[in-house]
């Protein structure tokens, strides 16, 4: 079975409800003019957002994500969404672990790893985000973040439950700050991660799980990313803001 090809915008917290409508209208009718590909793209907007995504996006073949996932199921949790109540909604994807989940908010691997369990648990796809830090870059100890990360985070499942992951690569040093991580240092890290799949699961579960880059990705960058061996398209930030960058990059899959 070949890996799937997902190209996924995180919005982050941007855009107001009209504003969001706009461009998940605009991204559909683009998609739907110009891509011709196999696929999968992802549309990530802010929770205001997620019923409007998945009503404009019925039929298309786009698909929806969230953004974040309570860990519990129910409880006085203010402010939180539980993976269940998403999955009511009609939401395919969830966001686990992103570095700004983990700095601002003081996300553990810990509090990670039960994050994926409940979205796996209530028929949902983890997307779970891993990264070093530029410090860990500079010290190179950069194998050794990531292997914490994919350890602490993912080896709970057994293998019919990892069928359901999807693993994003993002270094950290490179989300928003207009650097990214050379082609040839992405693929490094995606071989990495399979060899650490194929060690904990087998050959057959490391290969064909989809592992995706993210960290300022650009129309401009991502045809050379989405070329290497191990990079299955992209977890997309900034650039998935604007509708003809984001799809220039959805065209870049192969």
């Amino acid at each position: 079975m070949n890996r799937q090809k997902i190209v996924a915008g995180n919005w982050k917290m941007h855009k107001t409800l009209e504003e969001s409508q706009a461009l998940i209208s605009e991204v559909r009718g683009i998609v739907r003019d110009e891509y011709r590909g196999e696929g999968k793209v992802v549309l990530i907007p802010t929770f205001l957002a997620l019923p409007s995504a998945v009503r404009l996006l019925e039929g298309s073949g786009l698909l929806v994500g969230s953004q974040n996932a309570h860990q519990e199921d129910q409880g006085a949790f203010t402010g939180e969404i539980s993976a269940g109540m998403l999955k009511s909604l009609g939401i395919q994807y969830c966001l686990v672990g992103h570095s700004e989940r983990r700095q601002y908010f003081g996300e553990t691997n810990e509090v990670c790893a039960l994050k994926v369990k409940s979205v796996i648990r209530h028929g949902m796809k983890p997307i779970f985000c891993i990264g070093e830090t530029l410090e860990q870059r500079e010290s190179k100890q950069y194998f050794r973040a990531i292997e914490e990360q994919i350890v602490q985070g993912l080896f709970h499942l057994d293998r019919k439950e990892f069928a359901e992951v999807v693993v994003a690569y993002e270094p950290v040093w490179a989300i928003g700050t207009g650097l990214n991580a050379s082609p040839e240092q992405a693929q490094e890290i995606h071989a990495y991660i399979r060899k650490l799949l194929a060690n904990q699961y087998n050959e057959e579960i490391a290969s064909t799980t989809s592992i995706l880059y993210g960290g300022s990705v650009k129309p401009e960058n991502a045809a050379a990313l989405f070329m290497q061996a191990d990079i299955d398209g992209g977890l997309i930030g900034g650039a998935s803001l604007k509708a003809r960058d984001f799809i220039d990059i959805v065209k870049a899959m192969r």
